[in-house]
């Protein structure tokens, strides 16, 4: 019976009500703060960058209230120009927030140097699909005689011989010179 009396007195309604007061006051200016901090409801949308060069990249992002960050550069795409940007995030159009951080990739200056494995007396249907597989071209195919048919004797590459361990540039041609199989070098 006490706790029931106590629960309905004066002194615990009113410390009640204070109480709650205080939390909904709280809660009120908490949540202004946050309206306040977080910019809320502000909206920038991002620009499309593509094919763009960091300068302008950095002035359009500048004038906007934005950054931006270089991530690795991807593979070469000739359809870019040398050192523009070929992909962002967040993508074009995309509504962000004042300061934010738009991640940008570049398109480097050529292919990439790739070092040519050993394929030296491997059959051409080992030879062909490794040199694509690594994004090189076949070129012509040559025989001369040797006992191995369809043996790899030599690569080259505009005219000079090619050696594993020499670096080539992705896309190049490389002319195959195989064995034909004959047993008579005559």
């Amino acid at each position: 019976m006490k706790l029931i009396k106590f629960i309905f007195s004066k002194t615990f309604l009113l410390q009640l009500f204070i109480a709650a007061l205080i939390v909904v006051i709280l809660g009120f200016a908490t949540l202004e703060w946050l309206d306040s901090t977080t910019n809320h409801n502000q909206k920038i949308v991002v620009p499309d960058l593509s094919k763009m060069s960091l300068e302008k990249v950095d002035k359009k992002l500048k004038d906007l209230d934005l950054s931006y960050k270089v991530n690795d550069s991807a593979n070469y795409n000739p359809d870019f120009p040398k050192y523009s940007v070929i992909e962002q995030f967040p993508k074009p159009g995309k509504a962000v927030k004042e300061n934010r951080k738009i991640y940008v990739v570049l398109n480097p200056s050529n292919y990439a140097t790739i070092e040519i494995p050993n394929l030296m007396r491997r059959t051409k249907r080992q030879v062909i699909p490794t040199l694509k597989s690594l994004g090189f071209e076949v070129g012509e195919i040559t025989y001369k005689p040797d006992i191995a048919e369809d043996a790899l004797l030599e690569m080259r590459s505009d005219g000079k011989e090619i050696k594993p361990g020499d670096k080539l540039t992705k896309t190049a041609t490389i002319d195959l010179i195989l064995g034909d199989g004959t047993r008579n070098y005559n």
